[in-house]
């Protein structure tokens, strides 16, 4: 790594070299906690707990209630845990540090911390606020299900307990009766869906309502950024976990729940050898952390400058996995007693078959040894004893009821929590209340990881936009009344396939490109050692060096395998999406119409496009700063150097480097001049340990 060079001292001499406490210097270290120089009136986090419930809010999301389970379900239970923790702590908690850092240091959003280190790189940040745009789209939209689903649950029963009944004919709804109660409910009175992409219909009035309801509930919660929203987060980050704990301490009293679990922790470690499964943890990583969105940095970027952003990294990402634990516990406990109920329905409709057969006095060598006088108290275990005996001379009228079949069949998503879930809480004694809970929980989990992808939009345009950032307020309405149009997509009789598309192809591959060139921005263009040495600055110690090389080889080459994996399966596999068939009563998979594909690929491009346009234009340009707009702001890039002299130098004091500040290369610290000195650079050598502090919040 190449030094600065030394800066001479008022009487011309060179300042001794020993080991410096810290690379800055400020005129006011104690008032540090606020923003410097230009960025005095920048907000900042009004606790150390509020800051960690925001950046907790956010990583932990929908995701982990209901991808995260569906995984370790079809991926080998305890195996997949082991394999997403290795992955976590080898590629998560660097990365997520490296952007914990990256934003604590300069204080600025996405787009100017990229633009900080390079011109070249500014379209990282557009890339990353176009990605938070698509996905707060059609996450609000999950947000509006919530609601009316919420709003559907004050009642008694259930209105998806049971099968309504065609009032002109008096007979059951012939589309619910050939699927179930939850899933007509769902794919027909809540979404009044299509049966296919192809045909849009009309909007629905319920949901376009919930709709407008949700953008308004993030407008008003962001309204004046994050003095507003960080209040909310005491309730939205926290209140899931109650919720959580009380659906686990409610299901393992229930009938199945041990089955369930013993499901959910059975390891089989063979699926080690599945290149499928190493992609889907390595995903799962990705997106559990909020990598790439922009939101992790606009977050840290309101924090002190030396805080203990390695410990907040550590801390955030261990909650975010004992959540997924925590939700997954909760999923099979509950999923557990629904298929427990299920195989045992099996049972007394097959005991009863049998009884109707037995009157017929055929077949009597097969007549069950165990009770049949009522098919409610027949064991299952014993049922399923007597059917590996006796099953192959019975008609296809008796079947098998295998409890572990039922497990085995994963549900995901919104079939989840708004069909699998539903069947089972409608069971549950005072199923209203639970079902109230339930939804109000996806609520605020939704709208925890909506503030922070939100804020990655917000920050970076306010921080690199004067005219912007001076209308905070307006910024945060006209984005929101735009995201509620568009969103209009979402709400006719399709819109939950644009939700699919939008889901599976706005972000996935966008971000994962995102974060491959973040990486190769700091571990390689910017330097892995230099930016350790930027980060023992602002921590007052060093972080260990395995970081190094975490970022310079293991991270950069699983993000670029997990590219290079996501661009294959692209490639061999046509896009589908999965359709209701309202004449069967089930579900299709059907392939996306060719103007579907050339969406799908547009957001794909559109999303990712930013990041080779703003090099482009930087290099055309002869690798000189990007044109500062009007209303722009661009960060000072000056080099901030080690001390060891009580008295610095004065602001005045001309440096060499200043005749070097037009160098690509700049510094991660990003700090107001005017608090700030320039300082020599000391010999490694000559340093001495420093012990961990951390200011706190």
């Amino acid at each position: 790594m190449e030094k600065p060079p030394l800066l001479d001292g008022e009487d011309g001499s060179v300042l001794a070299e020993s080991r410096s406490d810290v690379a800055l210097v400020s005129a006011d270290e104690e008032g540090s906690a606020g923003a410097h120089g230009q960025e005095d009136d920048r907000p900042a986090w009004d606790s150390k707990l509020q800051y960690v419930l925001a950046q907790v809010g956010f990583s932990v999301g929908l995701g982990n209630v209901w991808r995260f389970p569906y995984l370790c379900h079809q991926n080998g239970g305890g195996a997949f845990m082991l394999l997403y923790v290795m992955l976590l702590l080898i590629i998560g908690v660097p990365l997520f540090f490296m952007e914990l850092a990256a934003g604590q240091s300069i204080r600025q959003g996405s787009i100017g911390v990229w633009k900080h280190i390079s011109p070249r790189l500014a379209g990282i940040g557009y890339s990353s606020c176009m990605v938070c745009f698509f996905v707060a789209l059609y996450y609000n939209v999950i947000i509006a299900w919530s609601l009316f689903y919420m709003g559907n649950s004050f009642q008694y029963p259930l209105p998806w307990e049971q099968c309504p009944v065609d009032m002109i004919s008096n007979q059951t709804v012939k589309e619910c009766a050939a699927s179930s109660p939850t899933s007509y409910f769902w794919f027909r009175k809540a979404l009044d869906i299509s049966d296919s992409i192809d045909q849009s219909g009309e909007f629905n009035p319920i949901l376009t309502g919930c709709l407008l309801a949700a953008w308004a509930i993030v407008c008003l919660a962001m309204i004046k950024g994050i003095k507003s929203s960080a209040k909310v987060m005491y309730f939205s980050s926290v209140f899931p976990y109650a919720v959580l704990i009380c659906f686990l301490i409610r299901g393992l009293m229930l009938d199945g729940a041990i089955e369930g679990i013993k499901y959910m922790f059975y390891p089989k470690l063979e699926i080690w050898g599945e290149v499928q499964v190493w992609r889907q943890a390595a995903t799962q990583v990705f997106f559990a952390l909020g990598l790439g969105y922009g939101s992790v940095i606009a977050y840290s970027s309101y924090n002190p400058v030396h805080n203990n952003c390695h410990r907040d990294a550590i801390m955030v990402s261990g909650i975010n996995f004992m959540t997924s634990v925590l939700a997954s516990l909760v999923v099979f406990v509950v999923l557990g007693f629904r298929a427990k109920n299920i195989a045992l329905n099996c049972v007394a409709t097959n005991v009863v078959r049998m009884a109707e057969m037995a009157k017929t006095g055929s077949a009597q060598h097969w007549w069950p040894w165990f009770n049949m006088s009522d098919p409610k108290l027949v064991a299952l275990q014993d049922y399923r004893e007597w059917y590996s005996h006796y099953g192959s001379l019975l008609g296809s009228n008796i079947t098998d009821c295998d409890l572990e079949r039922e497990m085995s069949k994963g549900v995901e998503g919104t079939g989840l929590a708004f069909i699998a879930f539903t069947e089972a809480m409608a069971l549950f004694p005072a199923s209203p209340f639970w079902s109230t809970l339930f939804f109000l929980m996806l609520l605020n989990l939704g709208l925890s990881t909506m503030f922070g992808t939100m804020q990655g939009i917000l920050t970076p345009l306010m921080d690199n936009f004067r005219v912007l950032g001076r209308h905070k307020t307006m910024l945060t309405v006209c984005s929101c009344i735009l995201g509620f149009f568009i969103g209009l997509l979402f709400t006719q009789r399709s819109g939950n396939y644009f939700v699919t598309m939008f889901d599976d192809y706005s972000a996935t591959l966008p971000l994962i490109i995102v974060v491959v060139f973040e990486t190769v921005s700091v571990a390689w263009i910017y330097g892995a050692d230099r930016f350790l040495d930027d980060v023992e600055v602002m921590l007052r110690w060093r972080p260990p060096v395995v970081y190094c090389y975490l970022w310079k080889y293991v991270c950069l080459l699983g993000m670029v395998g997990l590219l290079a994996a996501s661009l294959l399966r692209m490639v061999f596999k046509r896009p589908t999406y999965t359709a209701w068939n309202h004449t069967t009563g089930s579900e299709t998979s059907l392939e996306y119409p060719g103007w579907a594909l050339v969406m799908l690929s547009t957001l794909i491009i559109v999303a990712s496009l930013p990041v080779p346009v703003g090099y482009l234009l930087s290099f055309l340009r002869g690798g000189q700063s990007l044109p500062v707009e009007e209303g722009e702001v661009q960060p000072p890039r000056e080099r901030y150097s080690k001390y060891n002299s009580s008295e610095p130098e004065p602001n005045n004091h001309h440096s060499p480097l200043d005749e070097d500040r037009n160098r690509p290369r700049s510094t991660f610290l990003h700090l107001g001049a005017e608090h700030y000195v320039l300082l020599p650079q000391q010999e490694d050598g000559e340093e001495e340990e420093e012990e961990e502090e951390d200011t706190g919040l």
